[in-house]
């Protein structure tokens, strides 16, 4: 049977302004006019990161470009990178995040699709390191999407053992209290992240990419000029 989550798919264009197209053209234009070290690729979760202080304090230093559209599926970001959203740069580092939005699929599928991805990226860019955030808890309430979310991540990550220069990282940390429930201070809508939540939650992937990019200076310093 078919897995739709590995199927690249354009997404429908219901709202009948074309946006969705018309954002991904603009990335095209990105990638032929900018030379990013890191680019951000995905959904809503990596969106919203854009207008947060801990993009532009954290992450623009880093020369990052931000390929992310909100309600972004595995199936869409498939389409958009075959379609040419990673062609014409050379970026040392792509984070992934996707596959929260796919909540009618089941778990393995949607491991399925965000591995389909890791590996098309691989293909095309095979240098790059790619760094897979985990997929975070949503709802105030402990709830199905939650418990599929760790799902998923459990298998990402086994997924992913001795693959090369491809590392997941645990972003979760102190978003669930004690009793069970996610707070608006850093979920304002108990899905997508606030100032606070971002700092918190992308700490340890702007250091995670702030060691990998100086490895990769040293590596380059040291190797001997023709």
């Amino acid at each position: 049977m078919m897995n739709v989550c590995a199927v690249a798919t354009q997404r429908k264009d219901v709202d009948g302004d074309n946006r969705w197209l018309s954002i991904h053209r603009r990335f095209l234009l990105e990638c032929q006019e900018k030379d990013p070290d890191v680019i951000f690729l995905g959904d809503c979760i990596l969106e919203t990161l854009q207008d947060t202080e801990t993009w532009h304090n954290y992450f623009a230093p880093l020369h990052c470009l931000n390929f992310s559209i909100r309600d972004d599926r595995t199936e869409n970001v498939l389409w958009r990178i075959e379609n040419g959203e990673l062609d014409n740069v050379k970026p040392k580092i792509i984070v992934l995040h996707v596959g929260t939005n796919n909540i009618e699929n089941k778990g393995d599928d949607i491991a399925n699709g965000i591995f389909e991805i890791v590996q098309r990226i691989r293909e095309k860019l095979p240098d790059t390191y790619i760094v897979l955030p985990s997929l975070l808890p949503r709802g105030h309430q402990p709830n199905e999407l939650r418990d599929k979310n760790a799902e998923i991540n459990k298998l990402i990550k086994e997924k992913v053992i001795g693959l090369n220069r491809v590392q997941t990282v645990s972003i979760d940390k102190g978003l669930i209290q004690a009793d069970g429930t996610i707070s608006h201070h850093d979920m304002f809508d108990y899905k997508n992240l606030t100032n606070t939540g971002a700092k918190k939650i992308f700490e340890p992937i702007h250091d995670l990419l702030s060691q990998i990019l100086n490895e990769n200076e040293k590596e380059r310093d040291l190797t001997p000029s023709e």
